[in-house]
């Protein structure tokens, strides 16, 4: 354990003794709100927290959330580091390595994201099942030994996107399912790197979250991920494609972000107890 997780997971059971959550939870842009539904035991600030993500992107609060949603112990993170914000793909990895220290052996992802599929519109909400990293970089970078060479088979657990689908069903929510592509941003995609990205099978494109699955893989926790699909993909709408679209788009469909991840914890609140 670095001294940064140390000094963290330190302040995270100053603020909450007894507390272990078994879920944490990524919240993207526009997801804010879900934290009002926890039952909170602590919040902490980013700043508090060494080695925690300082969020420069509007909609990230920079903050931690302890608490119950249906009875089932969350850790909730309002708000990420992006690679193109400093050119670090691990910045989420003290935040991630504490989760899992704390007791987390679930890593929900939420994003935001662009449409390569006409389908899937502006205010769906697509499961991811696989990811395309066309950036080509990764935060395990410069680790050594052998576990740096992280298998990524089934990297977004099967068990846990059965579970989400069935969520969704009994939310009466429709959810897509498709592969994600990471492009590093801060300048949207090109029309000619998304027509690439279709040919590569990709359904919908971001600029955050892998670097996030592969940190969580590496220290041992199951992963799923969600995204909000903002826009459709450059080239393939008529209006220009803007952060504020983004904000605006994960707002509209946030409502039902929200009552999947209620329905999902319920579900598995539920399981536990059996």
């Amino acid at each position: 354990m670095s001294d940064q997780v140390g000094l963290s997971v330190a302040a995270i059971r100053t603020a909450a003794p007894s507390f272990q959550p078994r879920i944490g939870i990524v919240l993207g842009s526009g997801l804010g709100d879900f934290a009002d539904a926890a039952e909170p035991v602590a919040i902490l600030s980013y700043s508090d927290l060494p080695g925690f993500p300082r969020p420069g992107v509007g909609g990230h609060a920079g903050r931690l959330v302890l608490g119950h949603i249906e009875k089932m112990p969350v850790a909730l993170m309002l708000g990420r580091t992006h690679y193109y914000e400093h050119g670090r793909p691990d910045g989420m990895r003290i935040a991630i390595e504490c989760l899992k220290a704390i007791g987390c052996d679930i890593l929900l992802l939420t994003n935001a994201a662009g449409s390569l599929r006409p389908e899937m519109p502006p205010g769906s909400i697509m499961l991811i099942e696989d990811h395309i990293n066309f950036t080509g970089v990764s935060p395990l970078f410069g680790e050594s030994g052998d576990a740096r060479f992280v298998d990524m088979v089934e990297a977004y657990d099967p068990g846990l996107r059965q579970r989400l689908q069935h969520a969704a069903e009994q939310a009466g929510i429709a959810l897509h399912s498709g592969v994600y592509i990471w492009f590093c941003g801060p300048n949207f995609e090109t029309p000619a790197e998304i027509r690439a990205a279709k040919i590569l099978g990709a359904d919908a494109v971001g600029m955050s979250t892998v670097p996030e699955v592969i940190l969580a893989r590496y220290v041992g926790l199951k992963v799923a991920a969600i995204s909000i699909i903002t826009n459709p993909a450059a080239g393939m709408g008529t209006m220009p494609l803007t952060h504020a679209q983004t904000m605006a788009a994960g707002k509209r469909a946030s409502e039902d972000v929200c009552r999947l991840l209620t329905a999902f914890l319920a579900t598995e609140a539920a399981v536990e107890k059996v």
